[in-house]
């Protein structure tokens, strides 16, 4: 069965909890696949969630029924001014609006002069004007709301489609990072659009290629958004300048489908695919999208970069080590070096606590072609 075009209806239906089993599960697998029908799914559900949680639109009709009625025949609503607002925020910005028309016609009706100026009446006004500023205060805070989520929206995915994907890792906080070449190129040609990476929050970023070296199937990329920072403070890890030992313990985290996976295993030989001294062979179990996982030793350290698995039949996965990368980082152009981090903050930390500090710098790497 087909899931509405209605987005907004679709939203409504899913958060009464009011969806038949099947349009459930298959809005399920819609949001885990389409990313772009995802994002406005969820602004649609999150801006619905807002009005239900402020118990305000009952009595919103009833003020405006209210005031239909007492505004004489003469009275003039002027109307409001329409601001054309990005595609993303239109509709969040249009409730802003209503927000304030609103507020507006009501202090226009509170206040009109009353006939009969008793104490009583003086004493009612005061308090009915004691209360408008208690509401007003209420919508001001509801319209602030509003605008900061414009303002913290996030960036919406690429309107083309996904054509590879894998995961990246940082190098720098300032929006340096690494995956594996062969998920930017392709059969090692330059067959892309664009590439953003899709951080574990659900924001998008676009990046720009930085170096790349198809022989150690290694990619340098930057994300070009100004004053990007991937964490606060510097990278809690470091990058291992040799190779590590036979039978060191190691795990990883990547992206073989929308939500990060942790995987653990061992290094089975210190040499890779048909004795490649630059990789290392793992016993770990790794797939598809997980390209460009960062291989981290027990101390938090990180080894090497993920780049293949073993042909069917086959138990083993291949990284290239940390030295190749290093060597890669040499080649960058002056005006664009980088720093690796010095300090490794994992060392003294269980593996739970690594993970959590390693998750906001590893993300889903996607590449799109039109």
């Amino acid at each position: 069965m087909s899931i509405s075009n209605n987005i907004w209806e679709l939203a409504e239906n899913y958060l009464s909890g009011s969806l038949p089993q099947e349009e459930f599960l298959t809005l399920k697998t819609r949001l885990g696949s389409d990313a772009a029908f995802a994002t406005e799914f969820y602004e649609a559900t999150d801006l619905i969630r807002s009005f239900e949680s402020s118990g305000r639109q009952k009595r919103f009709r009833t003020m405006l029924r209210d005031i239909h009625q007492k505004q004489s025949a003469g009275t003039t609503i002027k109307k409001p001014v329409l601001i054309k607002l990005p595609r993303q925020v239109w509709r969040t910005a249009a409730v802003a609006a209503s927000v304030a028309i609103l507020t507006s016609t009501i202090t226009i009706w509170s206040l009109k002069p009353s006939i009969k100026k008793t104490d009583s009446q003086y004493s009612t006004i005061s308090r009915e004007v004691a209360n408008l500023k208690k509401v007003q205060a209420q919508q001001q805070a509801q319209q602030n709301q509003i605008i900061n989520d414009i303002k913290n929206s996030k960036p919406a995915p690429p309107p083309s489609d996904v054509k590879y994907s894998g995961t990246g890792f940082a190098l720098t906080n300032d929006g340096y990072f690494v995956t594996a070449n062969h998920v930017i190129h392709h059969d090692r040609k330059d067959n892309f659009d664009s590439v953003y990476i899709q951080t574990h929050d659900g924001q998008y970023f676009k990046a720009n290629l930085i170096n790349y070296d198809p022989d150690a199937d290694i990619a340098i990329l930057k994300v070009e958004k100004r004053n990007f920072h991937f964490g606060k403070g510097e990278l809690p890890y470091v990058f291992a300048k040799d190779k590590a030992e036979l039978g060191e313990n190691i795990f990883t985290l990547g992206y073989p489908k929308e939500e990060i996976v942790y995987d653990k295993g061992y290094i089975s030989s210190k040499n890779g695919f048909e004795g490649d001294d630059q990789q290392y062979t793992l016993e770990l179990p790794a797939g598809h999208g997980q390209s460009g996982s960062p291989l981290i030793g027990e101390d938090g350290t990180v080894l090497g970069i993920l780049t293949a698995i073993g042909n069917q039949g086959e138990a083993n996965t291949y990284a290239v080590s940390t030295k190749a990368l290093i060597k890669l980082l040499h080649a960058i152009p002056d005006d664009k070096s980088l720093h690796l981090p010095k300090i490794n903050k994992l060392k003294r930390m269980d593996r739970k606590a690594q993970i959590e500090k390693m998750e906001s710098y590893t993300f889903s790497v996607k590449v799109y072609k039109k």
